[in-house]
């Protein structure tokens, strides 16, 4: 019995051990998690840490700070001190346990432990107003550089070997200061916070001059070997990104800033005045852009005009070389046009008479044939001779006819005209005239013959015989090129105010004019007719008549359908 009493006190005794050890472990666990953590900052770096209106610590970093501390039942103090170089100083001396804000580097990583970066602050060159242009860190070698005191780019430039005169600011807004007063030459600055702080304290003169030279990690950093503090931090942190309040928090102080309303204002001012700049510079380059319109216009017109010139010149040369050949051609033609006409004359002359003398002899050798038979005469049988012999006197008539018809043209062709040009012809009347000239040879070609004969054409200084001549050998050439009686001619005449020319047109339906032949048409002795007795005459003598007149002469024609004429004279100058 009393072995089972000695056991009850002993399970006693335990349990009364286990509950102590208990109650001493949780007062310990209790005191533990009512342990304060002191939490670091800058008083003057907005938008990321300061010191609000109300002497309240605000930011994005004291904001994300407090969420996480939420997050994970921290009891936490936010201290910003103003100076950053103190700050640093209290992390390292144990005065506070974390700071959370501060850039990472290699060189600080020997004696801090970083988190995971909460953002990343872009830093750049900024100068006053008279600052020279520089593009790089290295440029600076050799300046007045302002910098934050124990900040990363004072770091920096104590490790990386560029030799400039290190002016350490207290504070970021000091730093800023000190630039404005122009003594010394450039600041490597935090961009984001300076521009808020010169725009806070309207600070002038101050300029970016090379913007985001480098960007750097901005993290929560312990003592090295303070991981418990850290670890706490970089839990909470990882479940507001999670959670997504870190987005928010984000979203709220780094993407769109919030500009004073003076800068707002004289932004506006800014903005319209240069839209008025915009305005003012694209009418003006309308306005240039429509005057190089205009002159190219103008050139373009006066190379053209030049072009035109240039192709009459030639087209002037080619005539006064053509005329040349036409002066010595006529030279020719007329000597010979004389050698030919006299022979010609006597052979017309003594052809009736051989006419006759057959007639008169025919009976006597008619007589001789019937008594004797048949004879020969010239070597041929009489029989055959007294059937052909008339026939060889008409076709030896018709051909001395012939070539004195060829040596008229010639003559008409080679003699220089001496008549008079002088006369108002009305060239309704010429056409008329022509017409009943020519009236015989155009019922025989075409039962479809029209006129359109405009009134009240001015007159044309000229000789009316001569231009009668042309009109009669265009209708006569339209005749001849019709193939049946179906197709038709049509003559009309009408005014050409711009050129203040008559204008005669004979349009035919005839066979056409092939193109290989159109530039000869005009050629003395050029034709397709030569078959049916054409001398290539005809056209260049007309051509001749026009361009005497001062007038021109031009063909269309398309192969198989018909050939227009257009002859086009110089209205009389006193018609009024």
């Amino acid at each position: 019995m009393k072995k089972y009493i000695n056991i009850y006190i002993y399970l006693i005794i335990c349990l009364l051990f286990i509950l102590t050890a208990k109650i001493a472990y949780s007062d310990t666990n209790d005191s533990e998690a009512k342990k304060v953590i002191i939490v670091g900052g800058n008083s003057a770096y907005p938008p990321y840490e300061f010191i609000d209106k109300d002497g309240n610590p605000a930011g994005f970093v004291v904001e994300l700070t407090k969420a996480i501390a939420e997050e994970q039942g921290l009891n936490i103090v936010i201290r910003l001190g103003e100076s950053w170089t103190d700050m640093r100083k209290a992390l390292e001396d144990g005065e506070i346990d974390i700071l959370q804000g501060i850039s990472y580097s290699a060189e600080r990583e020997k004696i801090l432990d970083f988190s995971p970066p909460h953002s990343f602050v872009s830093h750049s060159i900024f100068g006053h107003q008279r600052s020279k242009p520089v593009h790089s860190l290295e440029e600076l070698r050799g300046k007045n550089i302002i910098l934050l005191g124990r900040g990363i780019m004072y770091d920096y430039f104590m490790h990386s070997g560029i030799q400039a005169n290190i002016i350490p600011a207290k504070t970021l807004l000091d730093a800023v200061k000190l630039l404005s007063t122009g003594l010394y030459d450039y600041a490597v600055l935090a961009t984001m916070p300076a521009m808020y702080l010169i725009s806070e304290h309207r600070i002038k003169d101050i300029k970016i001059i090379t913007k985001g030279i480098e960007t750097k990690k901005y993290c929560y950093a312990v003592v090295k070997g303070n991981q418990e503090v850290l670890s706490l931090f970089n839990e909470g942190f990882a479940k507001l990104k999670t959670s997504g309040k870190y987005k928010d928090l984000h979203d709220k102080w780094l993407s769109a800033p919030e500009i004073p309303l003076w800068i707002t204002r004289y932004g506006t001012f800014a903005l319209i005045f240069l839209a008025s700049g915009l305005a003012i510079s694209l009418i003006w380059s309308r306005s240039l852009k429509r005057l190089v319109r205009i002159r190219t216009s103008a050139l373009q017109l006066e190379v053209e005009k030049r072009k035109q010139a240039a192709e009459e010149l030639k087209l002037q040369q080619q005539q006064l070389v053509q005329a040349d050949k036409m002066a010595a051609l006529g030279i020719l033609v007329s000597g010979v046009a004389h050698e030919i006409n006299n022979p010609t004359g006597l052979i017309l002359l003594n052809l009736p008479t051989l006419s006759s003398v057959h007639a008169d002899v025919l009976p006597i050798l008619e007589e001789y044939y019937q008594k004797n038979g048949d004879f020969l005469v010239g070597g041929l049988p009489y029989s055959q001779m007294r059937r052909e012999m008339p026939l060889m006197i008409d076709e030896m008539h018709e051909a001395a006819k012939r070539i004195k018809r060829i040596v008229e043209d010639l003559r008409h062709f080679s003699r220089r005209s001496d008549v008079k040009h002088d006369e108002e012809v009305n060239i309704n009347i010429i056409v008329q005239t022509s017409m009943r000239l020519v009236e015989t040879a155009v019922k025989k070609a075409t039962n479809h013959f029209n006129t359109h004969l405009i009134n009240g054409l001015p007159p044309v200084k000229g000789n009316a015989q001569r231009l009668e001549q042309v009109v009669v050998n265009l209708i006569l050439n339209a005749a001849q090129s019709l193939p049946d009686p179906e197709r038709g001619i049509f003559i009309s005449t009408l005014y050409e105010a711009p050129t203040k020319s008559v204008i005669i047109q004979v349009c035919d339906e005839g066979i056409g004019i092939s193109p290989d032949i159109m530039p000869h048409l005009t050629n003395p002795f050029f034709t397709t007719k030569r078959e049916t007795g054409g001398t290539g005459l005809g056209l260049a003598i007309s051509d001749g008549i026009v361009r005497e007149h001062g007038g021109s002469m031009h063909f269309e024609s398309i192969s198989g359908e018909g050939t227009t004429v257009i002859v086009r004279l110089p209205a009389f100058e006193n018609f009024a």
